[in-house]
């Protein structure tokens, strides 16, 4: 199918404000790299994506939420990213669980856990990312991860059926979603009750650590790579003598070398050079080969 006939397919889903037309990518990244999508849609509910998979059967379809964990080529993306952030976002208690649509950003999560007093997800306080995005890598800082607490999440399939699962198959940085086309839309949270203040300082010393420990104040992706056994990426790095590096406008952090930072208008060919850099200066010194966490595409 054309572009312009997908154009008009999605015209009967989606207001128009809500179609992006060779939309670049840089504007949905926190690495801001990327070029162009042929289109970026922002559904509403899951009666628009069911209905989106199901009118273009054919079409590539690339699902993103804030963005946090993704390096998008200079060329852009073909066919239709869809986006699910601020846009499905709601949030609701019952007892001891949360009900949340997977746009939610897990900040959000984290604070609105801490006004219904329920304990478990203060961890997640400070990942920049969306719910669904982090289920579908089982996103984790300090010791905890999304599988802790996620008992059940609902998706639409690339037929447009709505379906769930409670069996996960989490391991680090994946999931059943990892292997699968899926389109995340709502996820159970099991939480404990715990007193407020509690909750609360929990969340500003986690802040704290990663503010102390983190390039925050960069476009970066979050951490390049994985966590190889018995080391940690950032460490390997620094002592294979990589600290601030430089490819273009790309930099290994001064401070934390597992981060990778847009410091200068860097292009996908700059991070990609100095990715493939770092990884061989590390088992050339080491015989460690360190696998990218950060989800790369459009190649």
């Amino acid at each position: 199918m054309n572009s312009s006939s997908i154009l008009l397919e999605l015209k009967k889903i989606f207001p128009a404000k809500n179609i992006l037309i060779d939309e670049p990518m840089k504007n949905h990244t926190t690495f801001q790299i990327g070029g162009p999508a042929d289109f970026v849609v922002i559904p509403e509910n899951q009666k628009q994506i069911s209905h989106l998979i199901a009118c273009l059967p054919n079409t590539d379809f690339f699902v993103i939420g804030n963005g946090s964990n993704l390096l998008v080529s200079d060329k852009g993306i073909r066919g239709v990213v869809i986006k699910i952030n601020n846009n499905m976002n709601k949030i609701t208690q019952n007892n001891n669980t949360l009900i949340c649509q997977s746009g939610a950003l897990l900040s959000r999560i984290a604070s609105f856990a801490l006004k219904c007093g329920l304990g478990g997800f203060e961890f997640a306080a400070g990942i920049p990312g969306t719910l669904g995005g982090a289920v579908v890598m089982n996103a984790g800082a300090y010791g905890r991860e999304i599988k802790d607490v996620v008992v059940q999440t609902q998706y639409i399939d690339f037929c447009g059926n709505i379906r769930q699962v409670t069996q996960h198959d989490f391991g680090y940085r994946t999931s059943i979603f990892s292997d699968i086309k899926a389109i995340i839309t709502e996820c159970t949270l099991s939480l404990h009750q715990k007193n407020k203040d509690e909750i609360k300082a929990e969340m500003l010393k986690l802040a704290q650590q990663r503010r102390s420990k983190q390039p925050l104040e960069y476009c970066s992706a979050g951490s390049i790579f994985k966590r190889p056994q018995g080391s940690y990426a950032g460490k390997l790095i620094e002592d294979a003598g990589l600290k601030g590096y430089r490819i273009g406008g790309a930099v290994v952090s001064d401070k934390h070398c597992g981060f990778i930072l847009n410091d200068d208008n860097a292009s996908f060919d700059d991070v990609m050079s100095l990715i493939k850099h770092v990884q061989s200066e590390v088992y050339k010194k080491f015989g460690v080969h360190l696998d990218t966490e950060v989800k790369i595409c459009g190649l």
